[in-house]
């Protein structure tokens, strides 16, 4: 579950400077938000940040392969972004600062160009695998992709969450062209899904 490093005092939030993991308020299956107020655990708010909290360990767990530092160094700004954007979820009334420039999508937008001048343009569906680092990279894509469809699902509501949409979109498009471009640098072929082709 996600946590927000803040509590709440006199309608003002600040930064606390050490947590208590275990509070047992949780123990009936409703949790706070970071705005204020309770709510179930399978809500669809807490179900968006939670699986964005989710796709934010995955990308941990890719960070660990032997990547090339600019791209661990990457996949920590991604990491950060999203902690962001989790924290911005749980503030349904906006009572914590937030910086919205943290999710524009130019500057992974710039990355998966540098990566596709490398890369043959595709001509098929390609299966995900090769590389273990590639693996990686496109089981966090899923994820990300079940995380835009939360966020979706909150933005029914009228929560207005176009710009975190687009970037949650950017960022598994970025995803996919990582996993494309990490099985080239290492020699490792693409596996072709022998189903539909673009002739």
């Amino acid at each position: 579950m996600f946590l927000c490093p803040v509590i709440r005092t006199s309608h003002r939030c600040r930064y606390h400077a050490s947590m208590k993991i275990y509070t047992k308020t949780g123990d009936a299956g409703s949790t706070s938000l970071a705005s204020g107020g309770r709510v179930w655990k399978d809500d669809r708010r807490i179900d968006a940040y939670g699986t964005i909290d989710e796709l934010n360990s995955v990308l941990g767990i890719l960070a660990t392969e032997p990547v090339p530092e600019g791209v661990a160094a990457r996949l920590a700004g991604i990491q950060d972004a999203l902690f962001a954007l989790g924290a911005f979820l749980a503030d349904p009334q906006g009572r914590l600062d937030s910086d919205p420039s943290r999710w524009d999508p130019s500057p992974l937008e710039g990355w998966i160009d540098e990566m596709e001048q490398n890369l043959e343009p595709l001509r098929s569906f390609i299966l995900p695998g090769g590389s273990r680092a590639a693996a990686l990279a496109h089981l966090a894509r899923a994820v990300c992709r079940r995380a835009e469809r939360r966020v979706v699902a909150i933005s029914h509501d009228g929560a207005g969450l176009e710009r975190e949409i687009a970037y949650l979109n950017r960022v598994s498009d970025t995803l996919f062209v990582l996993a494309r471009w990490l099985n080239h640098r290492l020699g490792v072929e693409e596996r072709p899904w022998p189903g539909l082709r673009q002739t």
